[in-house]
């Protein structure tokens, strides 16, 4: 019945223009204005999706690895969108169905074009099956053979039967821009072999426009935009070769009417008004760095630990204490505290990682107290939505914020922020980072009072530990033991890992003014930019080679060179303070663009350490002023005792629990884990 309704508007728009390439463009013009409605309803959809993508990548942040909870949550959205997802294939299911029903009437215009009985027609397929062996008596297209037969002059057989039906065939109009619409390329010579090659063409077109155009496509990854690409024109080439040139027409022509129609919609139907693009791009570089994550090439043996690890964590049950490491340099900020509470308690440590090498393994060896797991980024995110324990202390900030998120399976968990660091926790960490620990460890008087004020400003009910820096303890300890006195100056230039560090900035420049003065000069660069760019740094090694009073160093497996030399330079790295405080020596600091992670720190009106204390523990100078730069270090190095004055007072007056901030900082966690029990005990 549909293919007769087709064939009905074909054989009226032949008889109006007589010229069947005309009427076939004209019927694909025609169901595309009909089927209007749809693309409407597709564009809309499509621009649906494309609106609630920013929930659905983060949705996929927040469930990151668990595939239940992200289905599970996407339906919710798209009930609540009222989306459709499988709205989307309409358009091809009704272009699959008219390209069928096109078939059917092109390989039949006797029946549809020409309106000629049923009768006469059997008797024309007689004879073009007794003149013509290799053709099947239930070939679809035997009507087409017969056009064709009486068009090469074969008329005596067929006029016997009905001559007015044979000259009414003759005169039947199939050419179009010199093809002839029932041509199969396959099966014919000449320009025939430009059909396909020109439906090729058209899909090709159409993939390029829907990928830049359609809103849904546009955002889709680029395997899918070129498998896509590849099907498509595939299946035009392959409709060119093997099917009547007249469908090869209608394909064609249904191709360039949709990126016209694509284009019309945009235009009238924007997504740019529904679609929020910047969130969706932030959100998408949050998922595609998860996801990079996961890609990371690893060997069986990690795998295989990583799992057998895994299934291990969670046998265990009533863990008390969980501490979780990044990569195995983490383990210093806790271990003062982890050698406290092994001395002191029978409480055993839960120690995961992510570094399949981190040191905490050949520990694990040597005390039966502790149980280390390495569990990699991806896994660790399930892990810990259903982690189980009193207390877990970590130094990773954005806990929540991103796919690392408190337990789904117990409430009560007391999460612990250890910082890493002396500086500024406002400025030099992105916003919100640790609003959503329980409790923050601050190091110092300065890092107590950006807590309370963030508290006060965001309406946070969060506790502040005043604890001190453990690391600073062992490092002034360390100096202090191991410390040497230098017969030529040592100067140590060690940036920050940041855009416009004084590396990319002036590093040339520096070491140029420092030649020449009698000093070692060592530049100690960020681990994290020589990893990135480490191409760089063979050319400076290569270039710096044969100046005995330069070294490039980019071995960072011991400290001697940072606490050795005599004078720091640095930009933002928050090394200045680890420097300055262990070894009582100035840093001369210089004025690049300011290294800020959060850009709302002034919302807290506590100005961060590392923007006063320049020019307390040291002096700053601009970076035009690096003229005087030999000027400014030797006035540093001869003021050693003025500084060292300065510095000692900072230290001692702000610095909490100076020299026994492990036991206070243990001594925190156990009360923690005591209170939790006997709040067990008491329910």
């Amino acid at each position: 019945m549909f293919t007769n309704l087709l064939g009905v508007i074909m054989k009226f728009l032949y008889n109006l223009f007589m010229n069947y390439g005309v009427a076939i463009i004209l019927f694909t013009l025609i169901s595309k204005i009909i089927l209007l409605p749809i693309s409407i309803w597709v564009q809309k959809n499509s621009i649906k999706m494309v609106k609630m993508q920013p929930d659905i990548n983060k949705i996929k942040i927040k469930y990151f690895g668990d595939k239940d909870s992200i289905a599970d949550e996407e339906s919710k959205l798209y009930k609540k969108y009222n989306y459709n997802p499988f709205v989307s294939i309409i358009p091809l299911v009704v272009q699959i169905v008219l390209l069928l029903g096109l078939v059917a009437v092109i390989n039949k215009p006797m029946t549809y074009i020409l309106d000629i009985d049923n009768d006469t027609t059997s008797k024309f397929v007689e004879i073009v099956l007794e003149n013509n062996s290799n053709l099947e008596s239930d070939s679809s297209s035997l009507e087409i053979e017969v056009v064709k037969d009486i068009k090469n002059e074969n008329v005596e057989k067929y006029n016997l039967v009905n001559s007015e039906i044979t000259n009414k065939i003759k005169n039947v109009n199939l050419n179009f821009l010199g093809f002839d619409l029932s041509w199969v390329a396959s099966e014919e010579k000449g320009i025939a072999f430009l059909i396909p090659l020109i439906a090729g063409l058209s899909a090709l077109l159409l993939c390029i426009g829907q990928n830049k155009m359609n809103v849904l496509q546009a955002e889709q990854s680029n395997l899918n935009k070129y498998g896509m690409l590849v099907l498509s024109v595939g299946l035009s080439l392959y409709l060119g070769t093997f099917v009547p040139a007249g469908v090869a027409l209608y394909w064609t022509f249904s191709n360039l009417f949709a990126i016209l129609q694509q284009w019309l919609l945009n235009i009238f139907i924007n997504p740019k008004k529904y679609v929020d693009y910047a969130e969706l791009n932030k959100t998408n570089d949050e998922l595609k760095q998860l996801q990079n994550m996961g890609n990371k090439k690893r060997t069986k043996e990690q795998k295989r630990k990583e799992k057998a690890d895994y299934k291990r964590f969670f046998k265990v049950v009533n863990k008390h204490l969980v501490f979780y490491s990044e990569s195995n340099g983490f383990y210093k900020y806790y271990k003062g505290i982890i050698e406290y509470i092994l001395a002191n308690t029978n409480i055993t440590i839960h120690y995961i990682t992510s570094d399949y090498n981190d040191e905490i393994f050949e520990k694990e060896k040597k005390n039966s107290q502790i149980k280390a797991y390495y569990i990699d980024d991806v896994k660790l995110t399930t892990l810990m939505m259903k982690i189980d324990a009193d207390v877990v202390v970590m130094t990773m900030p954005d806990l929540e914020n991103f796919h690392i998120k408190r337990s789904y399976l117990r409430k009560d968990i007391e999460y612990i922020y250890i910082p890493h660091a002396m500086d500024s926790l406002n400025m030099t960490m992105r916003y919100a980072s640790m609003n959503h620990y329980d409790t923050v460890y601050v190091t110092d008087k300065f890092q107590k009072a950006e807590f309370d004020e963030t508290n006060k400003v965001y309406n946070l009910d969060r506790k502040c530990f005043e604890w001190g820096y453990t690391l600073l303890d062992d490092m002034i300890a360390n100096y202090e033991k191991n410390k040497k006195v230098n017969t030529k100056k040592t100067v140590l230039i060690a940036p920050s890992w940041q855009k416009d560090n004084i590396v990319d900035l002036c590093l040339d420049e520096m070491l140029n003014k420092l030649k020449g003065h009698d000093y070692n000069i060592i530049v100690r660069p960020h681990p994290q930019h020589v990893k990135h760019m480490k191409d760089k740094f063979d050319l400076l090694k290569e270039k710096y080679k044969n100046d005995k009073d330069i070294e490039i160093q980019t071995d960072f497996s011991s400290n001697d060179t940072v606490f050795n030399a005599d004078l720091l330079i640095t930009d933002w790295s928050g090394i200045s303070l680890e420097y300055a405080y262990t070894t009582k020596k100035p840093v001369l600091f210089i004025d690049s663009p300011m290294k800020i992670m959060n850009p709302n720190y002034k919302e807290v009106n506590v100005e961060p350490i590392n923007i006063w204390s320049r020019n307390v523990i040291g002096k700053s100078i601009k970076l035009d002023e690096l003229g005087e730069l030999d000027k400014n270090v030797n006035e540093l190095l001869k003021s050693h005792k003025k500084y060292k004055d300065t510095i000692t007072k900072l230290v001692k007056d702000n610095v909490y629990n100076l020299g026994n901030s492990d036991e206070c900082g243990a001594k925190y966690i156990i009360d923690c884990i005591q209170q939790k029990i006997k709040e067990r005990k008491n329910k």
